[in-house]
């Protein structure tokens, strides 16, 4: 019990850092916060349909409840969605929500289909 706590604790203070330096990066080459975030949820999206396959192991807790947890923010998303609402940018922000939601949705299938290839 311990070791799962602190594998899953460990891998999402590394997704954390992943996040973070995601965002710096988009920053840094002065993309807009909500693409980081949209990029990122992506990512992780995919990656848990690719870890998928590992359920009840330990790497499974590791990478995908642990990294992926806390590499993806769902938080993040529903404030800049609210933001843009709150800013006059209501069809920005239902297009937004709406590719946010259904192609991260597209990329956990997407992983679980390149799983699915990977092990045969």
């Amino acid at each position: 019990m311990i070791k799962n706590i602190l594998l899953v604790g460990a891998g999402g203070a590394l997704g954390s850092i992943a996040r973070y330096t995601v965002t710096l990066l988009f920053t840094y080459f002065a993309i807009c916060s909500e693409w980081a975030i949209l990029a990122i949820n992506i990512i992780g999206s995919f990656l848990i349909g690719l870890l998928f396959p590992m359920q009840g192991n330990s790497g499974y807790l590791f990478m995908a409840v642990g990294f992926c947890g806390g590499f993806t923010t769902f938080s993040t998303f529903s404030a800049q969605a609210l933001n843009l609402f709150q800013t006059g940018q209501r069809t920005i922000a239902l297009l937004y929500i709406a590719a946010s939601v259904s192609i991260s949705i597209i990329s956990v299938l997407l992983g679980i289909y390149c799983a699915d290839k990977l092990i045969k």
